[in-house]
């Protein structure tokens, strides 16, 4: 299954309906969507019977996990699988909550299919930034509160009434507390770089930081939704354990959230344990866990979509290729030693010819495509071997009859 392709919607219908018991509750769907990271807003992996073509990008796995996502509380909540119903009801829940942000160009492109619709508009949900270059930081663009949906989506499969009013007050809680927990630690370069996610994450409410106190306490007494504290109270976590440490005043703050929620104890601890377990094993995997400068994150980032790029068109790429011997040559040499000024013109050339017949690789050849040229030229012969092998032989016998 490829999520950065058109129909990766009836492609999961299609596996999913052999997999209905694969959560036999919610709270066993909520236990998965925490392992694999999406209610913290960190995707690292994703339900182990959906296949995949290629390594997938984070924002692929949050694409996958938020259609799972729904589609299990669904099931869940209604007993029976019917996809086709289930695609149209996600697709109105968007409608009732005014999300679907694609444009009259988008539409006409997309067509009237409403899975196709919803793919362009859970791409809208996935993204805070609908930029090609803001979408290569994935840490920082991704939407950090798709948990959010699911909860809203939960509500309004059982008729709630003013869903957009419940959105908000998740929201305003759940952020509260993001602010209440930092305010409760000595807070670093890393916190102030989740506080923005975070905030640039919200849909249903606008507030800046210094609007936050906490009066909020108040109405999280009022709140009787299990699956909403059971939330809250892991975003707490999430936030006191973003710097790997938890001392006593932050473990008082989180057992004192836990209280207002009306969470047990051990509940409370089994939180605590599971995002020290979630940190201990994707912290040099997911991009938002490392520290880096911002020219290595720009650098990591790019690369991750040429890859990207350079996977998805393979095939074609490699019949390109098989058809020019001298590039192929000259990227096979660049791998083991510098270009002449005139070697790196000729391979630029070429490729933007190859990029020209390609058109999902026509961003190399835009204002500013350049900057990923020297990333593509180092990746191809990795990612594509077979490309350049009979190459390699090729020159290895020439020095050899030589």
């Amino acid at each position: 299954m490829n999520p950065s392709a058109s129909g990766w919607i009836e492609k999961y219908g299609s596996v999913v309906q052999k997999h209905q018991n694969a959560f036999p509750d919610f709270d066993a769907l909520y236990s998965t969507l925490k392992k694999s990271g999406f209610v913290y807003g960190l995707n690292s992996s994703i339900p182990d019977f959906i296949p995949f073509e290629h390594s997938l990008s984070e924002d692929e796995k949050a694409k996958i996990n938020l259609l799972n996502a729904l589609y299990f509380t669904y099931y869940l909540n209604e007993g029976k699988g019917d996809y086709v119903h289930f695609v149209e009801q996600v697709y109105k829940f968007y409608e009732v909550l005014k999300i679907n942000r694609a444009g009259f160009f988008g539409k006409l492109l997309t067509g009237n299919k409403t899975s196709a619709k919803l793919e362009k508009l859970l791409a809208s949900r996935i993204y805070i930034e609908d930029n090609i270059f803001s979408k290569t930081f994935n840490s920082l663009i991704t939407n950090s509160l798709l948990f959010v949906d699911v909860l809203l989506f939960k509500h309004y499969l059982n008729d709630v009434d003013d869903l957009k009013t419940k959105a908000e007050e998740i929201e305003y809680l759940a952020i509260n507390i993001t602010y209440h927990a930092l305010s409760s630690k000595e807070q670093n370069r890393k916190d102030n770089k989740l506080s923005q996610l975070l905030a640039s994450s919200l849909t249903y409410i606008n507030c800046a930081e210094n609007n936050f106190d906490g009066s909020y306490r108040d109405r999280l007494l009022n709140n009787k939704e299990i699956w909403e504290n059971r939330y809250l109270l892991d975003m707490a976590c999430l936030t006191v354990w973003e710097d790997h440490s938890l001392d006593y005043t932050e473990s008082e703050f989180i057992f004192g959230i836990g209280k207002d929620l009306g969470i047990e104890n051990h509940i409370i601890s089994e939180s605590i344990m599971h995002v020290t377990e979630f940190f201990r094993q994707n912290l040099d995997t997911i991009p938002y866990l490392k520290e880096k400068n911002l020219a290595h994150q720009f650098y990591d980032s790019m690369g991750k979509i040429v890859k990207k790029l350079i996977l998805r068109n393979s095939k074609r790429l490699h019949k390109e290729l098989s058809q020019s011997a001298e590039l192929v040559a000259l990227l096979s040499k660049s791998t083991v030693r510098d270009l002449s000024r005139d070697e790196k013109k000729k391979v630029q050339n070429q490729l933007i010819d190859i990029f020209k017949s390609i058109p999902s690789l026509a961003i190399f050849i835009l204002p500013g495509g350049a900057i990923l040229l020297p990333i593509f030229i180092k990746l191809i012969p990795k990612l594509l071997p077979s490309a350049f092998d009979e190459n390699r032989i090729d020159e290895e016998e020439k020095s050899t009859n030589n």
